[in-house]
C-alpha cells in the first residue's frame, strides 16, 4: 500500500511539472569548447565595451528625434578605454563578485545587501532600488512600485548581459538572475526587459541568425507583457518596413505616443522604447558590427546604453577572435574596471567560473574531447518565463525587511557626500540620513533671499530627511533649539522635532504658516538639563510636491 500512495505520489508530483512546462530530462544536447565558449564570451564584453564608448558623447542629447548621421562621432580604437568609468559596465560585475563570493545560488538578501553597499553614483531604478536597501526595504521590495516610481525604467535591461555571458545555452539560468539581482531595482516589464537581454545571449553562442537570437529572447518573457509586445511588434515591422527611419516613426507613435504604453513610465528612460532601439540596431544592422551601433545609438535618448546591448549581442554571436582590431587593438586589459575587483583577464575568468557552476546546476556536464580539450555539454531544456506582473497594478508587497543585523553590514549611507559636508559646514556636530536628490539638495550661497541655506528633501513619499545631533543640555540653565526654516513658493513640508523620540513640535511650513517663506522656530529643551539627548529634526513630506525643506539656521542656545 505504502509503495502504491508512493508511486501514485510520484506521478502526481511528475504531471505536475509538466503541466509547468518542466521535464526531468532535456530535450537534448548543445556542446561548445571552452575555448570558445570564452572567445563568444570576450567578443561580448567587447561589444559593450565599443557600444558605450562610442555611443557615450551622444547620451540623451537627441530625446524623441532621430540623430542626424553627422552627430554621431566617427569611431577612434583609442576611445576603447573610455570604458572603464562606464556604469553600464561596473554596475553588472557587482553582481558578478556576488556571485564569485557566495556561488551562483547566493541568497537575494545576500545580493541586495552588497548592491546596497556599492559605491558608485547612480540614477534611476538603481538609485531608487539602492536607496529602499539601505534604508531596510528588502528585495523583492526593493523595486516594487509601492516603493518606487521606476520600476519600468531601463536600469536592469542594460545591466543583464553578465546573465546570458555566464550561461551559455541555458535561458533559464538567465531567467533566474533576473528575478535574484533585477528584483533589486526593476519590476514587471522593466525586470523582463534585463531577462529578454540576457536570453538573447545565452542563444547568440550557438546561433548567427540574429532574429533567431531575438525570438530565443522573446521566448523567456511573459507573452503578455507590454515589452513582450514590443519585441512582437519590432520582428514584424522590421520585415514589412523597408527603412529603420521608418520603423522608428512606428515605435515613437506607438511607444511613446500612445498612453496605454506610457503607464508606469519616465518618458525616454523607459525600458520598452529603448529596447525597441536596441533591436532596431540588431535587426536592420543585418550583421554588420557599425551598422547595428550606428543605428541604436542614432534612435536616441540612452544612446550609450542601447549600442552597447545590440553590439555585445551581436558581437557575441561572433566571437573576439573574428572582431576587426579596431574595437580591441588599444584596450588596456591589465586596467581596473572603476569600482571592481576586475581587469579584462579577471572578468572572463570569474565569467567562465559562473558558467561551470551554472552548467552542473542544470545537469550539463563537462568532457574533453579527442585533443584533450575541454568541452561544456549543455544541456537543452524548454524555458520558463516569470509570472506575469505589471508595474502599473502591481500584486501584493512581500513585507521583506532586513533584520538589524542585515542591516548592520550595510555599511553605506543613504545621503550622497556632498549632503553630509553641507550638513557638517552649515551645522557642525549634525549628521543627515534619507536625503532624497530631488530640488538640489546642499548648501546654497543664496536661496528664497537669504544668504547661506542648507535644503534638504525627503527620500520619498514616506520617507523624511533627518538631520541629527546628540546635544549635552546644561544644567541650570533656560536651553532652547532655535530654527529659521523656509518653503518653496510652491510646495510645503512639515517640520518635526523629536527628543530621544519623543515629538516636541510638529508644525507645517507653507503658505499659509510663513507667507513670506520663512519662519522662526523656538523648541524648549529646559526639561533635559543636565541630560543627554538625541534631537531630531524631520523634513516630512506632505503631499508630494516641493518638498524641500530651506533651512537658514540650526542652532541651541543656552541663557
Amino acid at each position: 500500500m505504502k509503495k502504491t500512495l508512493v508511486l501514485l505520489m510520484l506521478s502526481v508530483i511528475g504531471m505536475a511539472a509538466c503541466a509547468r512546462g518542466e521535464s526531468r530530462e532535456p530535450l537534448g544536447y548543445r556542446r561548445i569548447s571552452v575555448a570558445e565558449y570564452r572567445d563568444k564570451m570576450k567578443g561580448g564584453w567587447i561589444g559593450q565595451i565599443a557600444g558605450v564608448c562610442w555611443g557615450a558623447p551622444t547620451e540623451f542629447k537627441y530625446r524623441d528625434t532621430i540623430m542626424p548621421e553627422n552627430a554621431l562621432p566617427a569611431w577612434q580604437p583609442r576611445m576603447i578605454n573610455n570604458a572603464f568609468g562606464q556604469d553600464d559596465l561596473y554596475v553588472e560585475m557587482t553582481f558578478l563578485r556576488t556571485m564569485e563570493q557566495y556561488g551562483l545560488d547566493c541568497p537575494i538578501r545576500q545580493a541586495g545587501i552588497d548592491f546596497a553597499n556599492s559605491g558608485y553614483p547612480l540614477w534611476c531604478a538603481n538609485d531608487a532600488g539602492r536607496r529602499n536597501l539601505r534604508r531596510g526595504i528588502a528585495p523583492p521590495d526593493s523595486s516594487h512600485p509601492k516603493f518606487t516610481p521606476r520600476a519600468n525604467d531601463i536600469d536592469y535591461q542594460i545591466e543583464a548581459d553578465y546573465s546570458g555571458l555566464i550561461a551559455p545555452g541555458m535561458p533559464n539560468v538567465a531567467v533566474a538572475l533576473g528575478e535574484k539581482f533585477g528584483r533589486l531595482m526593476n519590476y514587471g516589464d522593466g525586470m523582463y526587459a534585463g531577462q529578454f537581454m540576457g536570453a538573447m545571449y545565452t542563444e547568440a553562442f550557438f546561433e548567427t541568425d540574429i532574429v533567431k537570437v531575438v525570438e530565443a529572447g522573446l521566448r523567456a518573457i511573459p507573452a503578455e507583457s507590454q515589452y513582450a509586445e514590443m519585441v512582437r511588434d519590432m520582428l514584424t515591422w522590421s520585415r514589412e518596413i523597408p527603412t529603420w527611419e521608418a520603423c522608428w516613426q512606428r515605435c515613437q507613435e506607438k511607444y511613446r505616443k500612445n498612453p496605454q504604453y506610457q503607464k508606469a513610465s519616465n518618458g525616454g528612460i523607459d525600458c520598452k522604447i529603448n529596447g525597441a532601439y536596441v533591436l532596431m540596431g540588431l535587426l536592420y544592422g543585418k550583421g554588420d558590427l557599425d551598422r547595428t551601433i550606428a543605428i541604436a545609438c542614432r534612435c536616441g535618448q540612452d544612446s550609450d546604453c542601447n549600442p552597447s546591448s545590440a553590439a555585445g549581442v551581436l558581437f557575441t554571436t561572433l566571437g573576439f577572435s573574428k572582431l576587426p582590431d579596431r574595437f580591441s587593438k588599444e584596450l588596456d586589459e591589465k586596467r581596473v574596471f572603476s569600482h571592481t575587483a576586475y581587469n579584462v583577464p579577471a572578468l572572463l575568468d570569474v565569467c567562465e567560473k559562473l558558467a561551470r557552476q551554472a552548467i552542473a546546476r542544470e545537469g550539463g556536464r563537462i568532457e574533453k574531447d579527442a585533443a584533450g580539450e575541454e568541452v561544456f555539454i549543455i544541456p537543452v531544456r524548454s524555458v520558463r518565463p516569470s509570472p506575469l506582473t505589471l508595474s502599473w497594478a502591481p500584486g501584493p508587497i512581500a513585507e521583506s525587511r532586513f533584520t538589524e543585523a542585515e542591516m548592520a553590514r550595510i555599511t553605506a549611507s543613504v545621503s550622497p557626500e556632498g549632503i553630509r559636508k553641507a550638513v557638517e559646514k552649515f551645522a557642525p556636530g549634525w549628521t543627515i540620513s534619507h536625503c532624497g536628490a530631488d530640488m538640489d539638495p546642499g548648501l546654497h550661497a543664496q536661496a528664497l533671499g537669504r544668504r547661506n541655506v542648507l535644503l534638504t528633501h525627503p527620500l520619498d513619499q514616506e520617507t523624511p530627511c533627518v538631520l541629527s545631533r546628540k546635544v549635552d543640555v546644561p544644567p541650570g540653565k533656560k536651553t532652547a533649539l532655535r530654527l529659521t526654516v523656509g518653503h518653496h513658493p510652491k510646495g510645503d513640508w512639515n517640520l518635526v522635532v523629536r527628543a530621544d523620540m519623543r515629538e516636541l513640535l510638529r508644525r507645517t511650513v507653507g503658505q499659509s504658516t510663513a507667507p513670506d517663506g520663512w519662519m522662526d522656530v523656538a523648541v524648549d529643551l529646559t526639561e533635559y538639563a543636565g541630560k543627554t539627548v538625541l534631537i531630531e529634526l524631520y523634513n516630512q513630506p506632505t503631499g508630494w510636491s516641493w518638498e524641500g525643506g530651506y533651512w537658514a539656521k540650526i542652532a541651541i542656545e543656552a541663557e
